[in-house]
Parts: C-alpha cells; structure tokens; sequence
C-alpha cells in the first residue's frame, strides 16, 4: 500500500494526494475525520504485470481555501482507508501546510574586526517560515562552504564560525535562506581580519653624538615586525631610545722646555732635543707643532772642515757653471708653472660652459619606491589640481563647457597655470610641483588657451557687464520667490514676447512661448528645483526617480499656449526596457500619472532624448519623471567622481569616491558639499552604466604606494547595496577612504579607484595629485556655456527670429490639397508621434517650433531647421510640378517651389547659424 506524504501548499497551487492499494476494492479519503466526497476522488485501475494483481489507485486534490478555512486543534491532515475482501486497511496520516518564508531575519550579521588568527563568529536567524528555512553564507557573493575549507564551520544553529581569521578571510558576508516559497538576503555585514604591528629587535647603540663632554647615544626599532595592516594599532611604546654618554674631550700636546745644547762635535755642530709631553696628547688630541729637535754651527766660525778655516771658506761662491746651471733650473721651474696656470684656467672655462648640476648617485639609491606620476591633462578648468604637468599624450579633454559666478574674478580664474619643474629631493620621493617660473613654456606662436571653447575674453567680460547693469533680470531671491534650503531656483518677469527661464548648471528650463501671456499686464513667473529628499511616492522595488523634481508657476498664471520645459534625466532610453512616466502633484500633495512617455495624449507632450526630456505643458504646478524598470537590462547611468582633501592632521589625506545619477543637478550637490569641504577633483568625471540586476555596486582603491602611504580604514574595498543605488533618487552616495603618509616630504600620491557593479560594468579612475597642506582655493564647476544668465526675456531669449517664426506659422498652420502642412513641417523635425496633442493646439506649427527651441537650446543648430524647410520647399515643388501639368496655374496659390517674393518659405535654405536674435534675416532667390 502507498500511503499518501506530507505536502505543502505553495502560493494559491492546490496539491495532490495519492493513495495506492493491492488488492482493493474501494479507497476513499477522510480528512479531519470527514470522508471526503466520492466526487473529489480520481480513481484509476490496472493490473500489475509481475503479480497479476489489480492495482487501485485514488487521487484528490487540497486547496489553499480548505486549509485556511479549517481550524481545529491539529494540522490540516487526511488519511487513505482500503476495502478488499481481506478486510480493511488505513494509511498514515498526511499533514498539509501552507508554505511561506517572511521577509525579515530574526537576527542579521554584524560586522566585525577581529585580529589575525582570531575566531570569527557570525550569528544569523533566518525569517520564520514552513518548512523552515535552509541557510547558506556567501562571501563576495560566493557561496562558502565547509566541505573545502576546515577552518570554516557551519553549524545547525545557522551561524557561521571561521576559527582562525586569516587575511583572506576580510570581506562582506550575507547570510541566504532559503525553502520552497522564497530566497531571503540578509543585510551585509563586513568582516575586517586586521594585524596589530610588533616591534622588530633593536639596532646597536650609535656612538655619542658629542666629541666632548656630555651627550646621547640612540637605538631604534621599527614597527615592522609585522607591520599594521587593515587598521590594526601600531606597536605600543618607544621606537628610539637613548641614553646619557660622557665623552672625553681631547687634550693636545705641549712641548716641554729644550734640553741644554750638547758638545760641539767633530762637525762643528752642536744639538738640543725637547720632548711633547707637556702634557702628552690624549684621548685623540694633536700632536705637538714643530720641529722635536735642533742643530746649530759650534764653533763661531773656528772650525775647519777639510784641512781648512772654516772662516776662509766661501759658501756664497760659484763656479760659473753652477751659476748657469741654477738660473736655467729656475727658468724652466717658471715656465712649467706658467704652463700649469693656463691650462688649469682653460679646463675649468670649459667646464663651467656645460652648467650640468652633478648628483650624488648615492641618492637614487638605497630603496628607492619606483613609480610614475601620471599628470592632468593641460588646460582642463575641472581638475582643482593643475599643478602637474601636463601630460601631452593624452588627448582626452572635457566636453561640458564651463563659466564662472560674478563674484570670482574672471583674470585670476582664466589666468595659465604657474610653470613646472622637475626636482629630485631624496631618494624615496620625486616631487613634481609648482616651482619658480623655469623649464616649462608653452611654445611661441600657441599662448596657452585660458578660455573653454568658444569662449572668449570678450564675450565673457561683455556677459558679466551686462549682467551686473541689466535691471530686467530678476535673481532666485526676488521678491516673490523664497526658496528653502531645500530648494533651488529663478524667477522671471514675461510679458506677450515671451523668454526662458534657466536654473544654472541643473538641465532644467522653462521656455514661455511668444504670445503664451496676455500683452498686458506682464507676470512674474518662478521655476523651483526640490533639494532635499524626493517626496515621489514610487512602489518599492520597482519605480525610481530619473531626474529632479521641478515646480513652475505661479498656480494663477493664465497660459494660452503650453510651454516647454527641459528637465535631464539618467536613463538609457529604451521603451522595451524601461516605463517612463510623467508625474504631476495635486492639491492635496499627492502624486498623479499624468502621460506614459510612450502613450499618446492631449493633455500634455513628452519627448525623450538620450540626456533630457522636454515636456510641453498647459497647467502649473510640481512635475517629476519616474521609470518603472520592465527588464533586467534596464540601465541608468551614474557620474563617477573623486575629491580630495588634506585631514584633521598634516599627514592625513582623505579620498571621497561619489556615485551619483547623471544628471547635471545631481553633480552640482556633490559639487557644492566639497566647495564647502574644500574638496579638490581628481579625475575627470566618468559614467557607469548600472543595470537593474539587483547585483551591488563595489567601489576598491589599488595601487597604493605601500612605502609611502598607509591606508587607514579597515578595508580597500567597500559595497553599496542594490537598493541603495537604484533607488537613490538623484542622491549622492559615497564612500571615504582615510590614508597617512609615513613621511612630510611625501607630497606625490597615485592610486586607482575602481568603481564595478558586480556582474557588470566597471570604470577606473587614475588619481595622480599632489598632496599640499595649505588649502587650495576651491573652484565651482559648471556646465553650461551662460550659467549666470537665469532669465532671458523677448526675442533674445529664442533662436528663431520672431518674423521668420510667424512666417512658418503662417504657412503650416495652412491647411492644403494634401492635409494639415504642419504634420509634414513635424515629420521633417523629427517630432512626428503623438501628433493628436499638435491637433488640438490653435497654432500647431507654433508650438512644434517651442518644442525644437527647448530641444536645440544648448547647440543653437538652425540649420537643422533650413535643412528640413528646404525639404519640404523641394517635396512641394515636386508636387507643384506634377499638377500643372493638369490645369492652368493661378496667381492666387503660391508653392513652395515658387520665388515669388510673396512666398513666405522661399529663401528658408539660406537660413544659417549665423543669424542672431536682433537681426532680420536675409531671403535670396
């Protein structure tokens, strides 16, 4: 007999219980003491092949509802009872459960720092759940097991227990459960394995520092016996001792006084001797000066040498010969000297041409630390540290053009950088600094460029000029505009001209169309930037925010046509990957969908490019883009950025990596909060493609000169979490590492960071800087062209002259034989979905030209524009053509193709970038 097993019911799957029985007659089911209906049973019969023997088989079904609906003392259970002609048999019985895994572990890991050759142990309780949850440990994402390591033991009770910590052993642990419903994730907790420095054995004493009398002998140790590592303490005690020595001074010789001349001898000569011991010289003192003995003639001149007076011999008299031989030895002595003399002098001119500075080779030597500082690029106004030079083979360069607030003088912003030199000091350091104005000059006929492109010293003085005098233009902080802390924004005064409004260096503006206000009065109108947390209700999990949250108004304002409003966003745009969706706040400060980006609607219009979205708009009030990833590949983008900065001490240097959503406003927190730091930019900025995998993001500093700089924390390595960068919502993240240098005249530092998504994409940044404990000036960063300029009014403030804007407006909002012009002018632009919403418009052609104003207001590219009305003046000259020849051609219908003056597109193909907001364009024929 089989007899039916323990089942469990999974979500709402009903499950299957068999019962099985040789020979049998009839098998019916009784759960909780109740026979169950013969309707419910599944009977089927056949006959065992071996024995011969009818086999009966009975099946039912339990469901999710019968189970939760029954409440007695015992579990949900049914048994199986057999009728043959042997009697009657009952099976076991067969609980059934509803299986469920919660959420929330009862206990999660911590992090801990535990000492090498340590014990680790790593508590967890797994969420409540039937069956009860199976629990395995992953390390960086690998799983860990104890079947291949034996110092490593997972026991019944869930925790996972390392007995010696090895270095190996660091890194982040997350505990996974796991049963028939669900898999849970712990949170992750990190695990440092960190090695406390020992002494190694002391040096010989030095000698005494002293020649003479009291001074101090050294020795010392280093904390190299082992070397901290991962945070661990540094030895305790001193790492030099000394001690008093008394060293005996020198004591130099003195001559006694001459002894008496002795006896005249058969020389006619006489001596006397005088000893240096008075005193004798000691303890390294010199010997005594001159001569120890003396010899003198005797005689007074009385004594005869040879058989003759010694008075009668003439020493002064020469031979003739000798005479000459003396003069001719003094005459070459001169001239080999004179020779000497010259050739001496000649050597050391020529020497002294060469100016070559001579260097103890000595000094390269000795455990010199070899590595290359890789310099910043020339020219680059992002990087705060420019004192490098520059390295010319790189051709990277910034693409975001930048300016500079009034309040900075532009003459020392734009002034070239100080010249570089190359000094070697010592031979553990290469120091590449600012030096005296030497050795590095940009080459004659090329000035360095101080301006970014297409940006010169009179356009920007001119910008500041007219800024300062112009009274039109109103600051964030005008009378009828009080952002909060948490908010960032203009203001505007527009009248029936119309203009834009810019919130600098964010991706965001407001173009108000000619004609969308009354003539008169003019109204105020203001553009906020939320700042602080997003207030976006988005389901958990699932929506993110993909650029910041933007308020226009006043709520009053009276708009008869819609306006254009531009907001950035960090999405890569792909509509089978991605759900944009258009959010708007109500009365009552809850948000409402208003359009999916991919629908078709009347009420509002959405454009998605690559980088920004430009949205056209009846109605006032707070807007915000959400996205609801679809797939797995769905991917937004993140800016990578490094700062540095010098720490609470001289030898502390601190390293910010940030992760933050690519969008110009999100990068100007990050650059705000280091301004106030005094924070300095590294690297430039580079973009990480996230995808929504659910897979972390680590960020890991290498490289690291191990001889010159320690790091501090606990760990190179540090992780975000999935939630945390996906559902950042246009918040910066990021991690800090905290590093020493060994030495002060360590001033050169180099590493790499490098920022990955596990499974995914990985970026490098190369930070080479130069390490000041002075505080440089902090710069601000910016990212468009005319950033101080937050409010444009009438004509200049458009790229389409206003008279050539009402002359298209004028012969596309016409209708013709083929349909409304204007679909064709939109088709031509590229703007030719959602065509109901431009149907419904007075002017449609009007608000196609706003929408391609708000797309091309960075480029200014009007010929794009010329491009696609010569287009369409050729597909109307075609069709111009082909209907003359059917019926005669009348004066009062003007074609494109025509050059009558009358007609208003004639002449577009001449419409170049060179025309500007107060010129009148020219029209040739």
């Amino acid at each position: 007999m089989k007899e039916p097993e323990d089942a469990y019911i999974i979500k709402s799957n009903p499950i299957k219980l068999l019962c099985r029985a040789v020979p049998a007659l009839q098998i019916f089911f009784k759960c909780n003491g109740e026979w169950v209906h013969q309707n419910e049973h599944v009977s089927r019969e056949y006959m065992d092949q071996n024995t011969g023997l009818k086999v009966r088989e009975v099946l039912i079904n339990v469901s999710r509802q019968q189970v939760e609906d029954f409440h007695g003392p015992e579990d949900y259970w049914c048994l199986c009872v057999a009728w043959s002609h042997l009697g009657t048999s009952k099976s076991r019985k067969a609980t059934v459960h509803i299986a469920y895994l919660r959420k929330n572990f009862e206990q999660d890991p911590q992090g801990k720092e535990v000492p090498i050759k340590g014990m680790i142990v790593l508590h967890c309780r797994p969420p409540e759940g039937v069956p009860a949850a199976e629990v395995e440990w992953l390390k960086n994402e690998e799983l860990v097991s104890s079947l291949t390591d034996d110092n490593i033991d997972t026991r019944a009770d869930h925790n996972l227990i390392i007995n010696e910590a090895r270095l190996s052993d660091s890194g982040n642990y997350t505990c996974l459960a796991s049963n028939i419903v669900a898999k849970r994730r712990s949170s992750t907790a990190t695990v440092v394995v960190f090695v406390n420095g020992g002494w190694s054995l002391w040096t010989e004493w030095s000698l005494c520092n002293v020649p003479c009398g009291r001074g101090v002998q050294k020795r010392s140790r280093t904390c190299t016996n082992p070397a901290p590592l991962n945070g661990g303490a540094f030895c305790e005690g001193m790492s030099v001792q000394k001690i008093t020595c008394n060293a005996l001074c020198p004591i130099d010789g003195g001559w006694e006084e001459w002894s008496a001349w002795t006896l005249c001898s058969v020389q006619c000569e006489r001596q006397r001797r005088r000893e240096c011991n008075d005193p004798p010289p000691r303890h390294r003192g010199k010997m005594c000066d001159g001569p120890s003995d003396t010899t003198e003639n005797c005689t007074g001149g009385m004594c005869t040498q040879n058989g003759k007076l010694l008075h009668d011999v003439k020493p002064q008299s020469m031979d003739g010969s000798n005479d000459v031989a003396l003069y001719s030895g003094l005459g070459a002595g001169i001239i080999a000297v004179t020779v000497l003399v010259v050739a001496v002098m000649l050597y050391r001119k020529n020497q002294s041409d060469y100016g070559v500075d001579v260097i103890d080779s000595s000094a390269l030597t000795g455990g010199f630390q070899s590595f290359n500082f890789k310099t910043t690029r020339q020219g680059n106004p992002l990087l705060l540290n420019s004192s490098l030079q520059p390295d010319l083979t790189v051709g990277g360069t910034y693409t975001s053009p930048i300016c500079f607030q009034d309040s900075i003088d532009n003459k020392e912003l734009f002034d070239p950088l100080p010249d570089i030199k190359v000094k070697v000091q010592s031979s553990f350091m290469v120091s590449l600094g600012v030096a005296d104005r030497a050795e590095y000059h940009a080459a004659k006929g090329h000035p360095p460029e101080t301006f970014p492109r297409g940006l010169n010293r009179d356009y920007s003085n001119s910008t500041v000029e007219r800024r300062s005098t112009k009274k039109g233009l109103l600051t964030p902080n005008g009378p009828h505009l009080n952002p909060t802390k948490d908010q960032l924004g203009t203001t505007g005064v527009f009248g029936h001209l119309g203009g834009r409004l810019v919130v600098p260096n964010t991706g965001v503006s407001l173009l108000v169309p000619h004609g969308a206000i009354a003539e008169d009065p003019s109204s105020e109108m203001f553009m906020v930037i939320n700042q602080g947390e997003s207030s976006v209700q988005t389901e958990e999990g699932f929506e993110i925010l993909l650029g910041p949250e933007v308020t226009y108004g006043p709520p009053s304002i009276d708009l008869s046509k819609p306006v254009a409003m531009t907001i950035a966003h960090c999405a890569e745009v792909d509509a089978d990957n991605w759900n944009v969706q258009l959010k708007r706040k109500t009365q009552d400060n809850k948000w409402e969908e208003v359009m999916s980006v991919e629908d078709e609607s009347t009420s509002c219009y959405c454009l998605m490019d690559s980088s920004s979205c430009h949205l056209l708009l009846d109605q006032p009030g707070s807007y915000a883009l959400v996205g609801e990833p679809l797939t797995q590949a769905a991917v937004k983008r993140l800016k990578l950025a490094v700062f540095g900065s010098m720490g609470s001490t001289p030898m502390d240097y601190s390293l910010r990596v940030y992760c933050v959503d690519d969008t110009p406003h999100a990068f100007q927190g990050v650059v705000a909060t280091e301004t106030c730091r005094g924070g300095q930019l590294l690297e430039e900025p580079k973009i990480l493609p996230f995808r929504g995998n659910t897979f972390s993001l680590q960020v890991s500093i290498q490289d690291v000169p191990q001889f010159l700089w320690n790091i501090k924390p606990f760990t190179t390595c540090q992780e975000f979490s999935f939630s945390q960068v996906w559902c950042s919502n246009q918040q910066p993240l990021h991690c800090a590492f905290s590093l020493e240098r060994y030495s002060p005249t360590t001033t050169q530092f180099s590493c790499k960071i490098s920022v990955k998504q596990v499974k995914g994409h990985e970026q490098i940044l190369q930070v080479y800087t130069s390490v000041a404990e002075s505080k440089k000036e902090s710069v601000l960063f910016f990212m468009q062209t005319d950033c101080t300029v937050t409010s444009q009014t009438g004509p200049k403030a458009f790229k389409i002259p206003l008279s050539i804007h009402q002359r298209i407006c004028a012969t596309f909002d016409t209708a013709n034989t083929k349909g409304k012009d204007w679909q064709l002018l939109a088709q031509k632009l590229h703007l030719d979905r959602n065509l109901l919403y431009f149907a419904k418009q007075q002017s449609p052609s009007a608000v196609i030209l706003s929408l391609w104003e708000a797309r091309h207001q960075d480029t200014g590219d009007l010929d794009s524009l010329a491009s696609a009305l010569e287009e369409i003046g050729k597909i109307q000259s075609k069709s111009t053509v082909a209907k003359s020849h059917e019926e005669p051609e009348s004066d009062s219908v003007h074609h494109f193709g025509t050059r009558s003056p009358d007609n208003p597109v004639c002449g577009m193909g001449e419409l170049t970038n060179h025309e500007t907001a107060n010129s009148v364009p020219e029209y040739t024929s």
